[in-house]
């Protein structure tokens, strides 16, 4: 995976990406959906996030441990697949740990494609974290977004940023607090690896205008914006049921409005409205953009260079004697 993105290039693929993710966002009600299945434990949490369509199965094995760096592991790791639907055998498997990064990235920017005030030049990042080169690629892929303005509370962080992101054109400011890093920038990402209902973005830092990432409120007990700044937004979703359990929208009432973000691209609803208005994409990632990111790449690693085969189905001559593969190897 690694190989493929430094010879292609992360904002090529992540604008590729983000035309695969169109494509199926706008036949969303052709997939089978359900929320992900988790598993929480004190330690962290994994998850198997499927979908389907008629064609094709995929899902995705992923994890969630916030304590892991400070034990030397990535806090996210994954791994996905995808199946035929007519016989049911597994035809492609990939890691996702830097792909879940590159569709979060790639989601972000189809929907602040659609959501973000016109002329938008800057962009805040409140976190510094694993997910925050993505986040800033996919914007300047999509929307040429250049100019950053970043907060975190490690500074550590932010040095790691600078030395990632400076090389590659982006100017960066590095802001002392999140009123700071969010004031004058038309587009706010927020993403921060804590378990916790905290607020790294408060209501009174966000003037009226922005459009608003909320990446990293991805869990039960897991939020990072001021609930009276999601009050005030109109909030963009990917699947109600699944950011009802684990989104910022978590800590509001059943009933709160939110709009499904595959109707405003197929003109089923509005987006922003007006040039006031605070819009917000309370993302927690959906197993409809992990099937699209893995549509992607399996086509376009078709080269082996890429990709091995490996020997994974049991296929005897008879498929109905499966004990052929074993019969002559069992002991008198």
């Amino acid at each position: 995976m690694a190989h493929w993105v430094q010879r292609i290039g992360v904002e090529a693929i992540l604008s590729g990406m983000v035309e695969t993710l169109d494509e199926d966002f706008r036949r969303w009600s052709e997939f089978d959906k359900t929320p992900r299945v988790a598993s929480h434990t004190p330690f962290g949490v994994i998850e198997l996030m499927p979908t389907s369509d008629l064609d094709t199965y995929s899902f995705k094995y992923v994890n969630g441990h916030p304590s892991n760096p400070a034990r030397g592991f990535q806090t996210v790791t994954a791994f996905g697949m995808l199946a035929d639907v007519h016989n049911g055998y597994p035809r492609f498997i990939a890691e996702m740990t830097l792909l879940t990064a590159l569709r979060t990235a790639a989601t972000s920017a189809l929907v602040t494609r659609e959501l973000a005030p016109a002329g938008a030049s800057t962009m805040a990042l409140v976190g510094a974290g694993s997910q925050s080169e993505f986040q800033a690629l996919g914007i300047r892929a999509t929307l040429g977004i250049e100019d950053l303005r970043v907060f975190d509370t490690d500074p550590a962080a932010v040095e790691k940023l600078q030395r990632n992101l400076e090389p590659l054109g982006f100017r960066i400011t590095v802001a002392k607090s999140v009123g700071e890093a969010v004031a004058n920038s038309d587009i706010i990402t927020t993403c921060i690896a804590d378990k916790a209902h905290t607020i790294a973005l408060p209501n009174d830092c966000v003037g009226r205008g922005v459009h608003i990432n909320g990446v990293g409120g991805d869990c039960p007990g897991k939020t990072e914006l001021d609930p009276e700044l999601v009050r005030r937004s109109n909030v963009f979703v990917e699947y109600p049921e699944q950011t009802k359990i684990e989104g910022e929208i978590q800590l509001q009432p059943e009933d709160f409005p939110t709009t499904e973000i595959w109707k405003v691209l197929v003109g089923d609803a509005p987006g922003r409205t007006s040039d006031d208005e605070i819009t917000l994409f309370d993302s927690v990632g959906f197993a409809i953009a992990d099937f699209s990111a893995l549509r992607y790449v399996e086509a376009a690693t078709r080269d082996p260079e890429y990709h091995e085969d490996i020997d994974l189905i049991a296929e005897p001559d008879d498929p109905k004697d499966l004990f052929s593969l074993i019969g002559a190897g069992v002991p008198a």
